[in-house]
């Protein structure tokens, strides 16, 4: 046989190299205890380039996986790895321009909830589409979780649930409002549309780890509602402090992890994702007739192709192959 030209070869050795070392990587992750770290913080970046370029180097030489977006107003996470190399990356995300008060919490899993590390550049750390919303100049007041039960059973607070419908089904605040929003971008519509209603009352706001509240809060604010209250750390936060016994929470919280929901004590929960359409599914959900496991499940079966539905098949079986070696 020929041999390749040195160009084509560098790529064919680069590739295989990549491959193994990512799979490498996740066997290593796998065998010892995961240190889960969700984190943001609304601060004003410059050199964006130059923080992603350092970030993935930070991240690649102590094997950590997971998702990181950098903006101008910020940087939002959540990544794994074993619990020397979270602890280091906590350390040095913290050294960031404005992030020594990082907002941060951890978890624990058997394995890791990622399968490659991506951190991206974007115009926002959380889409709102309103640019004039600044969280770093000026948020709500913080109500910490061992605190939140007695404030929000005041008749004069309003408490609103400012995550997207598919994840407040899952489980949230009895009694909370849900706005039934497809995407954030919607929330500030919801409110002009209903502020008249809450009126000279005590809005109190929650989400999945508090950054939608920070941006909701600072939104608020500008729409010249006075008392405006947030949840600090949001439900994973609330789930991880606060005793199951004394909790008013009921459910399952959304993660945007392999893990796909998580209980008290933030303990993998019951859920699993519709890879075609990324809802949850319970488990009775998973013997309605459209459900086929990568490939469809009864909301998404009439949205995709057949063609694209052998496209995600292949995905399925290429990651039956990939679970079979590893």
């Amino acid at each position: 046989m020929p041999e390749l030209p040195l160009t084509k070869r560098k790529v064919k050795l680069l590739n295989t190299r990549i491959l193994s070392n990512h799979t490498l990587n996740c066997n290593r992750l796998i065998m010892k205890k995961i240190k889960i770290l969700a984190f943001y913080k609304f601060t004003k970046f410059d050199f964006l380039a130059s923080i992603k370029k350092t970030l993935l180097e930070e991240c690649g030489s102590k094997q950590i996986l997971g998702s990181v977006l950098i903006a101008n107003e910020g940087i939002n996470g959540t990544v794994a790895g074993t619990k020397d190399s979270i602890d280091a990356l906590l350390l040095f995300i913290k050294s960031l321009p404005g992030c020594q008060t990082l907002e941060y919490k951890f978890s624990f899993a058997k394995t890791t909830p990622f399968l490659k590390l991506r951190v991206r550049l974007k115009k926002e750390i959380v889409s709102m589409g309103q640019p004039q919303v600044k969280p770093s100049l000026l948020v709500g007041n913080y109500i910490d979780p061992e605190n939140w039960n007695a404030f929000t059973s005041d008749d004069d607070v309003i408490v609103i649930d400012t995550r997207n419908d598919y994840e407040v089904s899952l489980g949230t605040f009895p009694g909370s409002i849900n706005p039934k929003t497809d995407k954030f971008r919607e929330f500030p519509e919801w409110w002009d549309k209903n502020s008249s209603k809450f009126k000279n009352k005590k809005i109190a706001m929650f989400c999945t780890g508090g950054i939608r509240c920070e941006k909701a809060t600072n939104f608020i604010l500008q729409r010249r509602h006075k008392e405006v209250y947030h949840l600090k750390g949001g439900i994973l936060k609330y789930l991880e402090t606060v005793k199951e016994e004394t909790s008013n929470w009921k459910g399952e919280c959304f993660v945007f992890d392999q893990r796909v929901s998580v209980k008290h004590n933030l303990i993998p929960g019951s859920y699993s994702l519709c890879y075609a359409c990324r809802r949850p599914l319970s488990n009775s959900e998973k013997l309605y007739d459209h459900y086929e496991e990568g490939v469809s499940c009864h909301r998404c079966y009439n949205q995709h192709s057949r063609e694209r539905k052998d496209g995600f098949r292949e995905r399925q079986r290429q990651i039956y192959l990939n679970a079979q070696k590893n």
